[in-house]
């Protein structure tokens, strides 16, 4: 989904890969939807009546690697009752989908690599080769070239698996997207979470645009669910911070031995500025659009940034040492 350069190249590239049978290495940072780019390369292939079968490579110890890849025979260890396929048997006809392959240490790359050879696996406990028919997709966050020349990837193995190479862009480089991404998980969620939260202001969306998303798709799914569920953007956009940002107005710890009421006004008051603090960031310190954005009047948001003592210039990082100054026009010009 999206418009822009990069994902019209992404979507070009997974049609010319699904017409053939070639071997596909998706690489991007986390959470750039590389495990959808693998499903639908399959759906898209000759493939799609048959199964993909996934594996998260990291998730597999590497005792049971072989097992759960190659498959194994009655008896082959204790508690083997009945014999079980491998993944590779499973996908048979179809798609494998080796998730994260840059996270398997050099003896795992060596026994799968025995196995793309020739496409021929041998269960545990059994001495009998069994052909496989399967399409391979690998995905990883990693840099393979650099990892090959550190000596941590087999250089073999890169080469058979990396014959199309498909990169998928991180969500920064495809910043005129997110409004179509945001729009999609908010319709998604309120259908699954029964909930109708008013329509996205523009103001917001354009903050969501200057976000820089290190979390990249995933982030974007996680805040519009947060979106459909607390039902307002002051929820979201306070979420909004920068890897490395410090968090200038952290909760204070309860006291037992103040009123409940007294620490609640002081917590509120603490979110607030905090929320005020991000979202003037995230419009680059402009009042103005901060107010509308925020929905309350333009004399309003000086007297809070006054009140919470926020940075009188633009690259201040925390509140200004005297809160208690009256001069307003030195405040967040």
């Amino acid at each position: 989904m999206g418009e822009s350069l990069a994902m019209q190249a992404v979507r070009e590239q997974i049609r010319s890969a699904a017409a053939t049978d070639a071997p596909v290495l998706i690489t991007g940072e986390s959470g750039t939807g590389k495990d959808l780019a693998a499903r639908t390369l399959h759906e898209l292939s000759q493939r799609n009546r048959h199964n993909m079968v996934k594996v998260n490579c990291p998730a597999i110890p590497s005792q049971l690697f072989e097992s759960e890849l190659f498959g194994y025979e009655s008896g082959a260890f204790t508690g083997a009752r009945i014999a079980k396929p491998g993944k590779f048997e499973m996908a048979s006809r179809g798609t494998l989908f080796l998730d994260e392959i840059g996270e398997l240490d050099m003896a795992l790359q060596a026994k799968l690599l025995r196995v793309l050879q020739d496409f021929k696996v041998v269960r545990l406990g059994s001495v009998e080769e069994r052909s496989v028919d399967v399409r391979l997709i690998c995905g990883t966050n990693r840099n393979l070239e650099t990892e090959v020349e550190g000596g941590r990837f087999r250089s073999d193995l890169f080469y058979r698996i990396n014959v199309l190479n498909i990169k998928m862009p991180a969500l920064r480089a495809r910043i005129g997207d997110v409004p179509i991404l945001m729009e999609h998980f908010i319709g998604l969620y309120s259908d699954q979470f029964g909930q109708r939260p008013k329509p996205m202001s523009s103001s917001a969306m354009q903050i969501l645009e200057k976000y820089s998303w290190p979390g990249n798709l995933r982030e974007l799914e996680n805040l519009a669910k947060r979106y459909v569920v607390l039902g307002g953007e002051e929820h979201i956009l306070s979420s909004l911070r920068e890897p490395g940002a410090s968090d200038v107005f952290p909760l204070e710890p309860a006291d037992i031995n103040t009123p409940l009421r007294i620490q609640t006004k002081r917590a509120v008051q603490t979110l607030e500025r905090r929320i005020i603090f991000d979202v003037l960031r995230a419009h680059k310190w402009n009042r103005r659009s901060t107010a509308r954005s925020l929905d309350i009047s333009y004399r309003a948001l000086l007297y809070k940034i006054k009140e919470a003592g926020l940075p009188s210039i633009r690259n201040t990082r925390g509140p200004a040492k005297h809160p208690q100054s009256n001069n307003h026009e030195g405040i967040c010009q």
